[in-house]
């Protein structure tokens, strides 16, 4: 309810009423969209328009990005560490320092022969790449690293 928004507009015509309702609908997920656009039109044949999807980012699935971002840099530094300690015969330990040095995020861009044709000619495939938001993370991490550990045996 409360990512819909309606607008009704009622004229008399004639010896009759006219109404023409407009409902705007913010949807999270592209999928869902879709699937009750389909229906509408499906239900309602001539009697409905549905426009273009405009798309936007809120602040905080922006925010939910970067952040996401600097998760998977760090499990990636992880790993290649642990890889090293085994490639050397080491132990990895605890981390010592763990630093973002560098976010940034940009939205996806359309092709240079599409950026010349008018925003409202673009694919909705179009529309979505070039609304993509995309992040990256430089991270700098210093781990602790020990001798390989001797397994106990029992007798």
């Amino acid at each position: 309810a409360e990512n819909v928004t309606v607008t009704k507009d009622f004229r008399r015509v004639e010896n009759a009423y006219h109404m023409e309702a407009e409902v705007c609908i913010t949807f999270a997920e592209f999928g869902k969209m879709q699937n009750i656009c389909n229906f509408l039109v499906e239900k309602l044949d001539s009697s409905v328009v549905i426009s273009q999807p405009q798309f936007y980012h809120t602040p905080g699935s922006v925010e939910n990005l970067r952040r996401q971002a600097c998760l998977v840099a760090v499990e990636n530094a992880w790993r290649k560490a642990q890889e090293v300690c085994n490639l050397v015969g080491q132990t990895l330990g605890k981390p010592l320092l763990i630093k973002e040095e560098e976010t940034k995020e940009w939205e996806g861009q359309i092709d240079d022969h599409q950026s010349s044709k008018l925003s409202s000619s673009l694919t909705v495939q179009q529309k979505i790449k070039s609304a993509t938001i995309h992040a990256a993370s430089k991270v700098f991490l210093t781990f602790e690293v020990k001798g390989k550990e001797k397994k106990k045996r029992h007798l």
